[in-house]
């Protein structure tokens, strides 16, 4: 009688890991994360930070920006339009003054030019820095807030000021268009709307 063959029992990948959405950051860490950032001279980091809140991109958009991306010439502009690889529509953002000052800041320091990289690697191996290499590194973030690093990723940067603004303005339509979704619902998902704010919403679109 032939012996069945036995059952290899596979651990899940996230067993003993929070999933589902990362929190976005709230206005007094990123203040504290930034007068940090900026006492130890971490220019390359700081610029990293201000322009992943302000752009609101996915994290292998982020890393894979170029300094012309974010620049006119030799001045980094309040305006910037970059095509999304995930979605290949294109999405336009503001750059503050803060994080035009700490970009112009890091460009200088680093040296950089028109065709390279704003964030370079410091890995042979890899042209900038790559998705892996930004996770850790806002994982040292989160650590140096006090924070919990199971409960924030690199996608609580893309949300962080979205969920402001959304706060702010109860204005679906407008987040929609800054993260660059598609579809309105993905927006609603994004943002994990609270259900008296969905009806609230409902209630004002009834005809």
């Amino acid at each position: 009688m032939e012996s069945l063959p036995s059952v290899v029992h596979r651990e899940p990948w996230n067993k003993g890991k929070i999933v589902g959405q990362k929190a976005p950051f709230k206005p007094r860490d990123i203040w504290a994360l930034r007068v940090r950032l900026q006492m130890e001279n971490r220019a390359r980091e700081l610029a990293l930070f201000n322009l992943g809140i302000d752009s609101k991109l996915r994290g292998c958009d982020l890393v894979a920006l170029k300094v012309r991306d974010v620049c006119h010439g030799d001045q980094v502009a309040s305006r910037a339009l970059v095509m999304q690889r995930k979605t290949q529509r294109p999405v336009q953002f503001e750059i503050t003054a803060t994080t035009r000052e700490a970009l112009q800041k890091w460009i200088k320091v680093a040296g950089l030019k028109s065709e390279d990289f704003l964030f370079p690697s410091r890995l042979h191996n890899s042209p900038h820095l790559g998705t892996r290499q930004y996770a850790r590194i806002l994982v040292s973030w989160v650590k140096q807030l006090g924070l919990d690093p199971t409960e924030y990723g690199t996608h609580s940067m893309r949300r962080t000021k979205a969920t402001l603004i959304y706060r702010r303005t109860k204005n679906l339509r407008a987040v929609q268009l800054l993260l660059g979704h598609s579809k309105l619902e993905s927006t609603v998902r994004y943002l994990g709307i609270e259900v008296d704010d969905a009806l609230e919403l409902a209630e004002q679109t009834e005809i």
